[in-house]
């Protein structure tokens, strides 16, 4: 279950949005997706048919970034999906790879509406996720970026490992933020004006966190949809990348929010701290730390 300021009443909340939505007129939106040389066609292939096959409410538009040269499957796996939603998808060649935030910055230029949902090319989208997600978009117009609950499972998506549970509530989402990511971006849906404005994706890894306190300093209003909406792939690939060149990421990070006034000098050391010791410990460790301290 969810946590969040106003508890139940902010899930009644939701709920009585939702349903009051079913005779609205949703607004139309982008979905904006990177891929580079490392991924698995197989799993790209997937998240295609978990974002247009599967979801009750279709996206008006896809971007694909290709971030450089790709492996023969995969373009292939773009071919045929190219071939299959005609002009639905808009692929972006870049002719180096340059990394996700630079990627998802240029394929954003290729966005035709305001709304613009995020997925990674290795996740997958539930039936309802884009329906439920612009529908509270199009009833909350004061909202900027909306996210919801995670799954974790494992590479091939036959075990759950985790649920990641975020508050749902912009106070609670605020006070999360001093500690944590407060928003999944795989999950994240926001409109593309609020973000250029905040000056879109900093070339920094992770990407969307310094994004998200950026915003946040700024007044934008975030929203948790207090509901499973997404399957990721987590496993010990993901704990690998999340070792010491994430660390000094994070650790950018938490200077920034110091620095904006978000976050005190005793914040930015316990965060510095506290994620040294997760980041930086042996594998076994880590994965006692993401089963039972998500």
């Amino acid at each position: 279950m969810p946590f969040c300021c106003g508890g139940f009443l902010a899930i009644l909340e939701y709920f009585k949005i939702y349903f009051w939505c079913l005779s609205m007129e949703l607004l139309p939106f982008s979905v904006l997706l990177s891929v580079y040389f490392k991924e698995s066609a197989l799993y790209l292939d997937a998240a295609f048919e978990s974002i247009w096959d599967n979801q009750s409410l279709k996206p008006d538009q896809i971007v694909l970034v290709k971030d450089g040269k790709l492996s023969s499957e995969l373009d292939a796996t773009i071919s045929m999906w190219s071939e299959k939603l005609g002009p639905v998808l808009t692929v972006v060649e870049l002719k180096e790879n340059v990394g996700l935030a630079t990627a998802l910055n240029a394929g954003l230029d290729y966005c035709d509406y305001e709304l613009v949902a995020r997925m990674d090319t290795d996740d997958i989208s539930l039936s309802e996720r884009f329906y439920k997600q612009v529908s509270f978009m199009t009833h909350n117009r004061d909202v900027s970026v909306c996210g919801a609950i995670v799954e974790e499972w494992d590479e091939r998506c036959l075990v759950r490992l985790s649920i990641r549970n975020l508050p749902s509530c912009h106070e609670g989402i605020m006070k999360f933020a001093k500690r944590r990511c407060p928003v999944s971006h795989p999950v994240v849906i926001f409109r593309k004006e609020a973000v250029i404005s905040s000056g879109g994706y900093p070339v920094v890894y992770p990407e969307d966190y310094p994004l998200w306190i950026m915003m946040l300093s700024r007044g934008y209003k975030f929203y948790n949809v207090p509901e499973v909406l997404l399957r990721m792939r987590a496993g010990d690939e993901m704990l690998c990348r999340r070792g010491w060149g994430f660390f000094l990421g994070e650790t950018k990070v938490f200077y920034l929010m110091w620095k904006l006034g978000f976050t005190g000098s005793f914040d930015f050391f316990c965060n510095v701290l506290t994620r040294g010791v997760v980041r930086l410990s042996p594998r076994f460790i880590k994965v006692l730390l993401y089963k039972f301290a998500r």
